[in-house]
């Protein structure tokens, strides 16, 4: 991923009019509103120098989401996915709810970040997002790739690791069985995955 201003801008963007916007993959949305997201996914990362552009957030459908409540460095809102939104104008307790959630996802992507080895920090994160935004079963976890728009470079932006990385491990996650295709959705084995990286993943 590039630096918070490499990205293109949903055009429309005005202050004096509540918007609705369509934005497709890859736009940015302006961080100092707040925005409802009827549907599609959105994530939220920052960027203060010299460090790297680091994920700290992701939400899909029905939820409100809040850039301006987050302090320090440069925020970038990006469209994963096709998505459309519209500006909200929150109340005190939806502020406070944000909050809270937004805490402990920052929580959970801190310590995706601290599993070891950086392949099994990648299986997690699958996990997470699946338990999130899919659908969770006795067989396992399904996620959508192609609805959230997950390509390998995504993966690579919110895991921290290299696109090479990625792909490897996706493909080592195959072979063994621990994630497998099915239409346009992959299931996650969390039984198949590594007893060490399973007693340090995160809860949801």
């Amino acid at each position: 991923m590039g630096r918070p201003d490499s990205c293109d801008r949903a055009t429309g963007v005005g202050p004096d009019r509540q918007l609705r916007l369509t934005l497709r993959a890859g736009e940015c949305l302006p961080t100092n509103l707040c925005w409802l997201i009827d549907d599609g996914y959105l994530m939220l990362s920052g960027w203060q120098p010299p460090t790297e552009i680091a994920t700290l957030g992701i939400w899909g459908p029905g939820s409100m989401v809040v850039p301006s409540m987050l302090a320090g460095g440069t925020l970038q809102l990006t469209s994963l996915s096709s998505v459309q939104v519209e500006e909200w104008i929150p109340s005190v307790d939806e502020r406070q709810q944000f909050q809270g959630e937004q805490l402990q996802q920052l929580t959970n992507l801190l310590l995706f970040s601290r599993i070891r080895p950086a392949e099994e920090r990648l299986f997690h994160l699958l996990l997470w997002l699946g338990r999130r935004f899919g659908r969770v079963s006795s067989r396992g976890v399904s996620l959508s790739f192609v609805a959230m728009n997950l390509t390998h470079q995504h993966l690579a932006d919110i895991s921290g690791l290299t696109r090479v990385t990625v792909t490897k491990a996706l493909t080592r996650f195959r072979k063994e069985g621990r994630l497998i295709r099915e239409g346009e959705d992959e299931l996650l084995r969390p039984d198949h995955c590594n007893p060490t990286a399973c007693n340090q993943a995160p809860g949801t």
